[in-house]
């Protein structure tokens, strides 16, 4: 109680303050004119990283990378994450190309730090909570026109100070057209053109398992994207409205249709084959230890190691339809009041498609009396030496495990669907010519309705399986409908060729959840000139700009699914989905200073110093402080030289913290203590609950996915990390060419994450250390960590650091010819990685994933990545523009035999303006159709590659046409 009057008083008392200095002031100095004021608002833009106007020429103190709108219509995409995801500081997160486990949404992950911990802002404020779903806490780019985008800037490093939680590995400030007048068009279409030789690995596997090949060539992937700007200008100039609306339709990729996909890759270089799963549409019967029968026609037979091919049927980039409609308006009420709004309505529907469902060995008991047994089968099961009876009952079949793959039901898919609402409404202006005041109102909302179809019931698999004579009509009848218990039971016959329908429509079940998001924020600021109170440095003109201000906000998340997902029923979902209920708030105080420390020295024509504090107090009673210094030495008008210390903090979002614990599927390549020949010795093995009589004899999952608790954790303590950066920047007096080169360091500790189960198991097998091994649940009576509810525990926990060091340049070239041959201009943005580390036990190892993939790596992550892009343009409205994507060599971690080499890509576009109106645009992004590196074991991957970092679709071909009239 004391804590929360506590902090209403300090929000209460930072808010009077931003109004009452403002006044003071107004009594000490006069009124600025009009003229004067517009003439301030000319010379002084909001740079991201900084609350504080500065001036438009000025170069920040912090390094912050720019992607301009003439990027986005040069690269053809038109999804705004594909753009974003191609800088060389960026990471993907959900991405169109994942599939099993999507969400729906697009994030992205700044240094590989997490989607989580990078704050995505429009026009400097927060987007909502992307989506209630396990893995899309993170705003949702979606969310965002891709056609208003005036430009992105990117500010690597933590940035909580400025903006709050959230912040810490940086910044993404997507900064919208908001001033537009008249009325533009645009027409995009796009799709993937492939050629499949099938000549590679993948496809001599799929040729030796007699799997099918991928088609020779093709289009696919198509999409188009329309959107229409509209502006007007009031009469008397005082404002704007610009509107917006949008609609993009992508159609759906299989991994059938390239050859490197074709199916589930296993082994390794040199012994690749095709992997899958062991639930097989045969049907399987076993208890993985005494016997194994797959289903031939009617009879039991040995099983032969068969599996199913499950890839094909995979997303490869999953259909998307989107529909955005929006505005942003600003009107001058008086002239110390300007009104400015923005609104926006989003929806979005986007299918995941993966393998079909079945059973996927669930423990069942049999009759030996089943009418739908053949005599073979019967004998097998209930002869002399059968299993049947092994338990005591000869008519019972006790305990078996039973695999049989759905395919005559169809895959399974999720069809997500989002509504998202947001409204940002606020006054701005002048009190006085020192001081400036900014508040606003900033509400966000997205709900979920989210329908699972072609998943099956274990409930009423059990059900189906337990079959008997009916002694009146002498018919195959459920036991269960027979007892009354369950009257609309249909027999399932996985003993037989063909299943019918009637067995098909009782056994699935369609699964639904439905949920959302909510963001209510509320925050004031004031900007004051100190110089006009005399507060200024002695070497200095310019006074000291103190900017203090509060904010209070407000994070809701609900997340409902139905009976069928709570309860685990379905076959298909790797254990219980359970929901999330949970709100989270914060009340904070902040405040920032720009310092003129000296101007217009012979050593220095400027050099200013940053600060930045904020105190956050939360609903959870946990607080925190971050801050920031920052220098800027402008050494005359082409050098500068820089360096920022940061503070930052992230506070555990809602379903980290509340969650419940529930199981769930990760992929791990292979159990070390499973199979016939172990890698891990018996005493090793035993350390993780293997018993002498199960070791050798322990079943490997057939799919590479073992099982998990997952969930939240209330006692989270808030992670912090601190960022150094220093540089310099040159550049010409012409202005055509520039250059700058950034030292960064980001350090995470308390990192709120898991410590992932494989990681677990490999350190419970090396130390025996009880914190690891009490962690691990092997099944008692096969041993394995995949059946039923056998499982590793993985919640949330204070891990560890993360780690990020490097180098960033950014530099710029144009080459202005005589005549009417225009100019070229050359950009570079590069990143090279010193450090990428990771430490997920305290104490304990420290990975050093620059220049690795895999185990605790994950995806790719090389040393160095660039974008080189040159574009010629002429004076009469030709552009041509070409971009070279390089992405560095990464090795297997731990001396894994599959490296990945350097790849490069290459992007074309030409562009034409007929007159003022008309604009034309042609391209193509991966000339040369550079086909990705396929893996196995990767984590995380999807088609055996990481789409979501590669190019993994073939060339992406576009067209576009944009027309603009007054």
């Amino acid at each position: 109680m004391k804590s929360t009057t506590f902090r209403k008083s300090l929000l209460a008392a930072t808010i009077a303050g931003v109004f009452s200095m403002p006044a003071l002031a107004q009594d000490q100095q006069d009124p600025a004119s009009d003229d004067q004021q517009a003439e301030e608002v000319a010379e002084r833009i909001q740079v991201t990283g900084s609350r504080i106007p500065q001036s438009s020429n000025v170069v920040s103190s912090s390094p912050i990378s720019q992607v301009t709108s003439e990027e986005f219509e040069f690269s053809g995409n038109v999804r705004t994450e594909d753009l974003v995801n191609d800088l060389p500081q960026v990471f993907p997160g959900q991405t169109s190309t994942d599939s099993n486990g999507a969400t729906g949404t697009a994030t992205i992950s700044l240094r590989g730090l997490g989607s989580n911990r990078t704050l995505v802002l429009m026009n400097g404020r927060r987007l909502v909570m992307g989506s209630p779903l396990q893995g899309a806490i993170a705003p949702d780019l979606n969310q965002i026109p891709g056609a208003l985008v005036e430009n992105v800037e990117l500010l690597t490093g933590g940035a909580s100070a400025t903006y709050g939680s959230d912040a810490v590995a940086g910044v993404v400030n997507f900064i919208m057209k908001d001033d537009f007048e008249g009325v533009k068009l645009d027409y995009q279409h796009s799709f993937y053109q492939y050629n499949n030789p099938n000549e590679n690995d993948v496809a001599q596997a799929a040729r030796d398992a007699s799997f099918d090949l991928a088609p020779g060539s093709g289009r696919d992937g198509h999409m188009n994207d329309f959107s229409i700007i509209w502006g007007v200008n009031a009469d008397d100039g005082k404002g704007n409205i610009t509107g917006y609306a949008t609609y993009r339709d992508i159609k759906a990729v299989t991994q059938d249709n390239r050859d490197y996909s074709i199916c589930s890759l296993a082994g390794g270089p040199g012994a690749y084959s095709c992997g899958g799963s062991g639930t097989i549409p045969d049907g399987r019967l076993t208890d993985f230890v005494d016997y194994d029968y797959f289903i031939d026609q009617g009879t039991f037979q040995e099983y032969d190691g068969r599996l199913y091919n499950f890839g094909p049927r995979n997303y490869f980039q999953r259909p998307d339809e989107r529909v955005t409609i929006g505005a942003f308006g600003h009107y001058e009420i008086s002239k110390n009041m300007e009104f400015f709004g923005e609104v926006g309505f989003v929806k979005d529907r986007s299918v995941s498609q993966i393998a079909e469902s079945g059973a996927f060995f669930p423990q069942v008991d049999l009759s030996c009396d089943n009418p739908f047994l053949s005599e073979q089968q019967a004998g097998v099961i209930c002869g002399p030496g059968g299993p049947a009876g092994a338990s005591g009952d000869p008519n019972v079949w006790e305990g078996v495990y039973i695999g049989k793959r759905n395919v005559e039901g169809g895959p399974r898919q999720n069809d997500i669907q989002h509504l998202s609402y947001r409204g940002v409404f606020g006054i701005r202006g002048y009190l006085n010519d020192t001081w400036s005041y900014d508040v606003s109102a900033n509400f966000g909302n997205v709900t979920l309705s989210s329908t699972y179809l072609n998943d099956l019931s274990i409930n009423n698999i059990g059900r189906a399986l337990n079959v008997t004579t009916d002694p009146d009509t002498g018919e195959a009848v459920c036991t269960a409908a027979l007892s009354g218990v369950d009257p609309n039971c249909v027999p399932w016959n996985i003993f037989a060729p063909n299943i019918s329908q009637e067995a098909l429509d009782y056994l699935t079940l369609p699964l639904y959840a439905n949920g959302e998001t909510n963001l209510r924020e509320y925050t004031a600021y004031a900007i004051g000139n100190l110089g006009d109170y005399g507060v200024r440095s002695p070497w200095a003109v310019g006074g000291v700009e103190l900017l203090i201000g509060a904010t209070t906000r407000t994070e809701e998340l609900i997340f409902q699914p139905d009976s069928g997902f709570t309860s685990g029923d379905g076959a298909g979902q790797g254990g219980p989905t359970i929901g999330v209920s949970g709100s989270l708030s914060v009340d904070e105080i902040f405040s920032e200073a720009k310092i003129y420390l000296v101007e217009g020295a012979d050593w220095a024509d400027t050099l200013t110093m940053d600060l930045g504090y904020r105190y956050s107090e939360y609903s959870t009673a946990k607080e925190t402080d971050t801050y920031k210094l920052a220098l800027g030495w402008d050494i005359n008008e082409t050098w500068k030289v820089r360096g920022s210390f940061q503070r930052s903090a992230r506070h555990a979002n809602i379903r980290e913290l509340y969650q419940a614990q529930s199981l769930g599927l990760y992929d791990m390549d292979s159990d070390p203590c499973a199979g016939a020949s172990p890698e891990a010795t018996l005493e090793q093995c035993q350390r993780t609950g293997v018993t002498s009589a199960q070791y050798g004899s322990i079943p490997q999952s057939p799919a590479n996915q073992y099982n998990a608790i997952f969930g939240g954790n209330p006692n989270l303590e808030p992670e912090t990390s601190d960022t150094v950066s220093a540089g310099f920047v040159y550049r010409t007096m012409d202005g055509d060419f520039d250059v700058s080169v950034d030292y960064f360091d980001i350090k995470v500790e308390d990192a709120i994450g898991i410590v992932a189960a494989e990681t677990t198991l490999d350190l419970c097998l090396d130390t025996g250390d009880a914190q690891f091994c009490d962690l691990i649940n092997r099944g008692s009576q096969t041993g394995s960590l995949w059946l039923g509810e056998d499982n590793i525990v993985a919640t949330n926990v204070n891990i560890g650091f993360e780690q990020r060091s490097g180098f960033d340049i950014n530099s710029s070239y144009t080459l202005r010819f005589d005549d009417d041959f225009g100019k070229l201009k050359f950009n570079l943005v590069g990143t090279y990685f010193t450090k990428f580390d990771t430490q997920p036990v305290v104490g304990l190892r420290v990975y050093e994933c620059a220049g690795y993939w895999g185990g605790v790596c994950g995806s790719p992550n090389p040393e160095w990545q660039h974008n080189l892009r040159a574009t010629w343009e002429n004076n009469d409205g030709l552009a041509v523009s070409a971009n070279w994507r390089y992405l560095g060599e990464t090795q297997q971690l731990d001396d894994g035999a599959q490296d990945i080499d350097a790849e490069s890509y290459l992007d074309l576009t030409a562009r034409y303006r007929w007159g003022e109106n008309t604009t034309v645009s042609v391209g193509v992004n991966n000339v040369l159709e550079n086909d990705p590196p396929y893996l196995t074991g990767a984590p995380g991957s999807n088609g055996n590659t990481y789409p979501g970092y590669f190019d993994a679709l073939g060339r992406y071909v576009f067209a576009s046409v944009s027309y603009q009239f007054m």
